[in-house]
């Protein structure tokens, strides 16, 4: 016995699913753009701090504060990093509990610039299966009052009302599997940087803290050398 297997277009599959395909097509155009977005920002942002970190710790132990300000401040505009970093240097000679506070608050400023639209993700993959779960419900109440209406009910018009109750909660589901995948990814990324910004602004708050008591060293040892000469 011959099978022939007849294939549906996107177009068909759409007209087929009912009224709410229209949501769904929203969601997933909303997912694809901010994904889209997401990912250019996060890779024009270079979120890498290894050599910003070298670059800085070595003027700041060579004394020259300047010099670290000027390099940071020409990379704050594709630098996330750079810009936390150019906070540590300006307030430099504040205490060092103010300077980490002053940091902090930059970092969760630039953290809050990464995360923009993380929270629409996450509604989309949420709402996404439960407008297709919703989809599924209409069309099956849709198919069983065809049953209902028929006067020959057989296993094809059982079937094709099924199916194509079902076309929802397929869509539904790889929006939101789209949606959190992305989510996942890029939450992944961004807690990384934070975590690595953690570390080198606390390794650059201590080389601080050591280049000015060295400083505060030097003039000391001066005094009491002058002292024991007189």
């Amino acid at each position: 016995m011959e099978t022939t297997v007849t294939g549906f277009t996107l177009l068909e599959l759409f007209r087929m699913g009912g009224i709410l395909m229209w949501p769904l097509l929203v969601f997933s155009i909303a997912a694809v753009a901010i994904t889209l977005e997401r990912l250019v920002y996060l890779l024009y942002h270079n979120l890498k701090l290894g050599d910003l970190k070298k670059r800085v710790e070595e003027a700041i132990r060579g004394g020259n504060i300047e010099e670290a300000r000027d390099f940071l401040e020409s990379q704050t505009r594709r630098r996330m990093g750079a810009r936390i970093l150019l906070t540590l240097v300006k307030r430099h000679d504040i205490s060092e509990h103010r300077l980490e506070k002053a940091v902090e608050a930059e970092a969760m400023n630039c953290i809050s610039s990464l995360e923009n639209g993380f929270s629409f993700l996450t509604a989309l993959g949420s709402i996404s299966p439960l407008t297709g779960f919703l989809g599924t419900v209409t069309g099956m109440i849709g198919a069983f009052r065809s049953i209902a209406e028929a006067v020959d009910v057989n296993a094809q018009i059982v079937a094709s009302g099924i199916y194509e109750a079902l076309i929802t909660t397929v869509f539904g589901l790889i929006i939101a599997i789209v949606a959190m995948s992305a989510h996942s990814l890029f939450t992944h990324i961004v807690d990384k940087f934070a975590s690595e910004a953690e570390s080198v602004c606390s390794d650059l708050i201590i080389a601080l803290a050591e280049t000015k008591e060295i400083s505060r060293a030097r003039p000391d040892a001066e005094n009491g050398q002058l002292k024991n000469e007189n």
